[in-house]
């Protein structure tokens, strides 16, 4: 099941599955020039994902607009995003002596699930600020060979240097024609945190750190979870908004504690 975004990989990628051998039913391929990424693609997965069910496809793909990321989904419809490709990639390349570093580079926004996982196979984990560009500064400097974003930005630096939805998607294809195995079963020893990502539209961005209604939430949510969970407070680089992301292996304290950090930020830095 191939998403195309009515973007750029529309008149790209269905020809290239069909001189793989390979069948699929193609959506949201008819660009327009208005209705690139609308309610389709990796931004929206979740239409991806119901029609690889649906239609009892193998494998289900969504890229976005300008296919640089890549969002995938199981048979039985389930939506696997950037940290399922690293886990597969990295156990793949891991298994054949292929992969460099003794680790893989992710973000800040990396489920912790992901951390453990690899933990277990004694491949370590980095982690940078968001944005592929700090993820490449960081494979070049460690001088290791795979890295991404749970949001599908996916680099294989010994292929390339930049993220690219299509040929993330060549490589998993790669996995699952080596392995003979579903893309369910190469991710299944991965099982992420539970995850809130809340957006506070701020009035100003003052440093977060050094507010006390803040530090207060935060200290108490490291607290109560100790090393079972993360938090990152971060103010997005092109809108008004600071970012509250939460994860931990409670999915109730997770929900309480974002709501209490967003609530201290809001009441300090809120637009009224």
């Amino acid at each position: 099941m191939l998403d195309c975004a009515d973007g750029s990989a529309s008149r790209v990628v269905p020809p290239l599955i069909k001189r793989l051998g390979l069948e699929a039913r193609v959506i949201n391929a008819q660009p327009s020039g208005r209705n690139i990424n609308l309610n389709c693609g990796s931004l929206h997965p979740e239409v991806m994902a119901a029609a690889t069910k649906e239609f009892d496809a193998d494998l289900g793909v969504a890229l976005d607009g300008d296919a640089d990321r890549a969002i995938f989904a199981t048979g039985e419809g389930r939506v696997m995003d950037g940290d399922h490709v690293l886990y597969a990639g990295a156990v793949f390349s891991q298994d054949r002596g292929e992969l460099k570093g003794g680790a893989v580079v992710g973000t800040l926004m990396t489920n912790l699930g992901l951390e453990v996982a690899l933990a277990r196979r004694g491949v370590g984990l980095k982690r940078t600020p968001v944005g592929d560009k700090y993820v490449l500064e960081e494979m070049l400097r460690s001088g290791i060979n795979l890295g991404g974003e749970p949001s599908g930005h996916i680099i294989f630096s010994d292929l390339s240097l930049a993220g690219d939805g299509i040929l993330t998607l060549l490589e998993v294809l790669r996995w699952l024609d080596a392995t003979g195995k579903p893309f369910t079963e190469l991710v299944s020893p991965l099982r992420q945190f539970p995850q809130i990502i809340r957006n506070v539209r701020v009035r100003e961005k003052v440093p977060l750190e050094g507010i006390p209604e803040v530090d207060t939430a935060v200290s108490d949510f490291r607290r109560a979870v100790g090393e079972r969970g993360r938090v990152v407070v971060r103010y997005s680089g092109t809108e008004p908004l600071a970012r509250v992301m939460v994860e931990a292996d409670d999915a109730d304290a997770v929900e309480h504690h974002t709501r209490r950090i967003a609530e201290a930020i809001d009441a300090t830095l809120g637009v009224r």
